[in-house]
């Protein structure tokens, strides 16, 4: 069960758009149209680092990246998988998945600060979500 008194960070409320929830972790998508660029987060209070989950969530919580991450690949027919989970800015414990492409922005670079956010199209946005909803168990 999720803890009662955990709210997802407002950094990550306003960043992203909610597509679900998973058995631990509240999926989202960032608000950035230059990556499919996925957030995994827990719903466990005051988790910050993977450590602070006990085993059996960490387990649950790799399980859920790697569901996520298989479905991303599938979907984007990307070039290679970006998992991490960083929190350098946003101190709530949230795991990255981005798929990346060799023609992206960034590459090889990663994704963080190297252009402004772009805006989704937002029936391609809807698209991607249903995509990977169904490929997740979501829906």
């Amino acid at each position: 069960m999720p803890a009662s008194n955990w709210t997802l960070h407002s950094q990550l409320k306003k960043d992203t758009i909610d597509i679900g929830d998973l058995p631990l972790s509240k999926v989202l998508v960032i608000k950035d149209a230059h990556y499919p660029w996925l957030l995994l987060v827990p719903r466990r209070d005051n988790a910050v680092e993977i450590i602070d989950l006990d085993e059996v969530e960490q387990a649950q919580l790799m399980t859920e990246v790697s569901r996520v991450a298989r479905a991303l690949k599938e979907i984007t027919k990307c070039d290679k998988l970006n998992i991490a989970a960083l929190g350098n800015l946003v101190p709530q414990l949230h795991v990255h998945v981005i798929a990346r492409r060799t023609s992206d922005a960034a590459w090889p670079r990663p994704v963080w600060g190297v252009m402004p956010p772009l805006a989704h199209d937002a029936e391609e946005v809807q698209n991607f979500i249903s995509a990977l909803r169904r490929k997740i168990w979501l829906g």
